[in-house]
């Protein structure tokens, strides 16, 4: 478990480990992204910790966890989900580096996934 102060900085590491992502930051969050399509959203608002990222297959069991809602502006309907922390709460860290691979591989041109040891 990471605290929301250390999070952004891990959830950066975890997503720039993979190839071709560059770090991008449209409306003031910082996206990850593989050849131009996101892949994960981070955002602080208001002492909030706000991640977001596609999830085609575990977008029903993501659902379950308490802090973990179908992403707006109807990105949900296309199985994005956003996670929202405050203050002290923990984040699930090994779920997150889980569900980064998960969005990575959805989104990514298939030659780059290859280039990815078996999920």
């Amino acid at each position: 478990m990471a605290s929301i102060a250390e999070a952004g900085a891990l959830l950066r590491e975890i997503a720039l480990s993979y190839p071709e992502t560059i770090e991008d930051h449209p409306w003031g969050h910082d996206a990850y992204k593989v050849r131009g399509r996101m892949f994960l959203s981070v955002s602080h608002h208001e002492g909030t910790l706000y991640v977001t990222m596609k999830l085609p297959a575990s977008f029903e069991f993501a659902l379950e966890y308490a802090f973990a809602s179908p992403a707006g502006y109807g990105l949900g309907k296309a199985r994005w989900v956003s996670s929202a922390f405050r203050g002290k709460d923990d984040l699930p860290l090994d779920v997150f580096r889980a569900w980064i691979d998960e969005s990575f591989r959805a989104v990514a041109p298939k030659a780059v996934v290859k280039r990815l040891p078996p999920a």
